[in-house]
């Protein structure tokens, strides 16, 4: 599997857990995975995918996520194929019928189809080896996504009672965890429980003061990078597009009040690259496989901390720093409750009050933000300091709050214990509004004691005796604020608080996106040419390579082809289709500032047979003279990968018998001619030269006896 792993998708290690997951499947084994956004969820059903000698079903809710994995495997030499809605009846059937030859190994499919009877029955006479089903939470009503179309997958097991089956979700609690068993009918699965962990995401909360130029000025630091802005409402979301384009920022709003041609060409447009910034509602992100979002805003206050957690999960899905800012004035907690009274359901109002509690407690955190959200999600084990949010990372100065303190807790008493944070700083800071003159509180002996102080600051200093135990927060749609016996018992007893000042916030750590110092001219380039080989072969950029990918390239500057095959990213099929035209491109940036090529330190080096190497294997069969099908149906794995083996074989020394494999001689002549008239040792220029009937495979398999030939010319 690590061989197939380096081959197809260029990576030398596994992710935590995916090793664990594949060896389960491939023991014929359920499973059921929770991993977070971007920990690699779909390598899980993909890789072991190419160990089975049938068909894998993958069932997704959502058509984009579909196109963008089919393209990405394609572009790794995986057959891949999605059957969806937008197929044209004549394009469908051939689809079905290269399903039925064979001639594809994965198949997306949204559950809905999967409801048809005739294309159900069409399924039945498939050759399915193993069933993968993701975004699992849809099957539970508990789950934030529900899709009663999920339901009917049950009758998968019915039809393949032997193929395992995976179900796979980001977020499921306990009791969707226990709907997705059930509902699957999964037979004594392994539980896979990621951490929630985003190491490479950087949170913090900012309070809204000037929020428009604070944005602009984050927004500034990533120019030429993918952002999204959450925004609470189709209105703002509109509104503040045109302000940041008016601005300079090339943005464009997404909500569900769009008609569905802007939304899809807009999607399209920020997977492509061709705009860096959308503003949009929680409508956006479902299903968006991009990975090198970089910066993640929430304009507005999230209802939950499952939603914050779900769409900053979007940010840095390739593993590179990314930043998520949260803009919080505690008036967008109203625009939440306003909607929350009108929940006609006393659970579900009372549920939704405290999902939003706790999004406000993490606005106000004093303390580590990642840790919070950990030990939400169940983590009690996490680590009290990050080093990777505002609270860890910017300094706050300490100071004897002592006198703060009395002024703040007295205020709370004297009017009355009655009214919410908001109202109480405007008491403190003197506020001459028509409410606090009408109830007589200007006349306080508290009225305007913290007149110099802004407002953030003073909030921040009531979140920190609230964390303290001094202030309490009634919950309900307009939470209010009293004096807890501990802080009266503080006001009785007088002793010393410290209270910490906060900072100016700090500007991101935009920039490089890698402690790689790699060359960030180089870098740029790089992407130029991904993205003209994406627009060429219409698919996103990043199924050419992915931003990780190009950063090793601008650091390690690999002169030859063995070189680039080392960098992470870089698979047999992408070698073979990009890599003469991305080391024209490091060299010649090389070569014109005389800079040599680095060594990468590698674990694992596929190209180099090893004694308990699967190849070996291969190797014992071909001595066998067994057709190359029955060395694939034997090892159980497709003849392409058998044709990488041999390729690996004779490229270390061994002395293979392979002549019996060779392609009859007048179409191996046809091949060799084809070989020689492109110049290169490539298959898709030569595929171009001959007819359709000439496979890829068959080409692969006649290059065998031409790399001599290849390699003088």
């Amino acid at each position: 599997m690590r061989d197939l792993l380096k081959i197809h998708f260029g990576y030398d290690e596994f992710r935590p857990l995916q090793e664990d997951v594949i060896k389960t499947v491939l023991g014929r084994r359920d499973a059921l995975v929770l991993m977070p956004t971007g920990g690699g969820k779909s390598l899980c059903y993909q890789l072991p995918a190419l160990q089975f000698s049938g068909i894998t079903l993958v069932v997704s809710p959502l058509i984009a996520l579909m196109k963008d994995q089919v393209d990405a495997l394609q572009a790794n030499g995986i057959a891949a194929a999605c059957l969806t809605s937008t197929l044209a009846p004549e394009e469908l059937r051939v689809r079905e019928r290269q399903i039925a030859a064979g001639e594809i190994k994965i198949v997306y499919l949204a559950p809905e189809r999967l409801a048809m009877p005739g294309f159900r029955q069409f399924v039945r006479t498939l050759p399915v080896d193993f069933i993968a089903v993701d975004e699992a939470h849809c099957i539970s009503e508990w789950g934030h996504d529900f899709r009663p179309e999920y339901r009917k997958l049950q009758g998968l097991r019915a039809d393949f009672p032997r193929s395992p089956v995976v179900a796979l979700t980001a977020t499921a609690t306990k009791q969707v965890r226990e709907d997705i068993v059930r509902e699957l009918r999964l037979k004594e699965p392994r539980i896979f429980v990621s951490s929630f962990n985003r190491p490479n995401l950087t949170y913090r909360v900012e309070p809204k003061d000037k929020t428009f130029d604070r944005l602009a000025r984050i927004l500034d630091q990533y120019r030429g990078e993918s952002a999204l802005v959450y925004c609470f409402s189709r209105r703002d979301t509109e509104t503040l597009s045109r302000d940041l384009t008016a601005a300079g920022f090339s943005a464009l709003p997404y909500h569900a009040g769009l008609d569905p041609k802007t939304r899809g060409e807009t999607q399209e447009k920020f997977i492509r690259d061709e705009i860096p910034l959308v503003v949009a509602t929680i409508a956006f992100g479902m299903g968006i496989d991009k990975p090198n979002v970089r910066l993640v805003v929430h304009y507005h206050l999230p209802k939950s901390i499952e939603g914050y957690y779900q769409e900053t999960g979007r940010a840095g899905r390739d593993g590179l720093p990314s930043e998520c800012v949260l803009f919080y004035s505690p008036a967008d907690c109203e625009k939440h409750r306003y909607f929350i009274a009108e929940i006609g359901d006393p659970a579900e109002r009372a549920r939704s009050e405290r999902k939003l509690a706790e999004m406000v407690r993490f606005a106000e955190l004093t303390a580590c933000r990642r840790a919070f959200l950990l030990r939400y999600f169940g983590e009690t084990d996490a680590a009290n300091s990050c080093g990777a949010c505002d609270r860890c990372l910017t300094p706050r100065e300490t100071f004897d709050g002592t006198l703060a303190t009395q002024k703040i807790l007295s205020a709370v008493i004297r009017t009355g214990e009655h009214y919410g944070a908001s109202y109480i700083t405007d008491v403190l800071r003197g506020s001459r509004s028509a409410d606090i003159s009408a109830r007589g509180h200007d006349r306080l002996g508290v009225f305007g004691l913290f007149s110099d102080t802004s407002k953030p600051e003073l909030r921040d200093y009531m979140a920190q005796l609230t964390a303290a135990g001094y202030l309490g927060k009634e919950a309900g749609r307009y939470p209010t604020l009293f004096v807890t016996a501990a802080g009266k018992r503080w006001l009785r007893d007088r002793g010393t608080v410290s209270l910490t000042r906060p900072c100016e916030p700090d500007e991101p750590a935009a920039g490089r996106h890698s402690d790689l110092p790699y060359e960030v001219e180089l870098f740029a380039s790089l992407r130029d040419l991904r993205k003209h080989c994406a627009q060429k072969e219409n698919v996103p950029p990043f199924v050419i390579f992915g931003d990780r990918t190009l950063i090793e390239m601008a650091y390690y500057l690999p002169d030859s082809l063995s070189g680039l095959r080392a960098i992470t990213g870089v698979g047999e099929a992408k070698l073979e289709r990009y890599g003469q035209i991305f080391l024209r491109e490091i060299t010649a940036y090389a070569q014109a500032r005389a800079l040599g090529a680095r060594e990468r330190p590698r674990r694992h080096r596929p190209e180099t047979v090893r004694a308990t190497s699967t190849y070996l294997a291969t190797r014992d069969l071909v001595a066998r003279q067994l057709p190359l099908s029955a060395i694939a149906s034997a090892r159980e794995l497709a003849p392409e990968t058998i044709v990488g083996h041999l390729e690996k074989l004779l490229a270390s020394g061994e002395a293979l018998d392979i002549e019996y494999l060779k392609p009859p001689p007048e179409r191996f002549a046809a091949i060799e001619a084809a070989f020689r008239r492109s110049g290169q040792p490539w298959l898709t220029p030569v595929r171009r030269l001959l007819p359709e009937e000439y496979s890829y495979l068959e080409l692969r398999l006649a290059r065998l006896w031409l790399r001599d030939i290849l390699d003088s010319e």
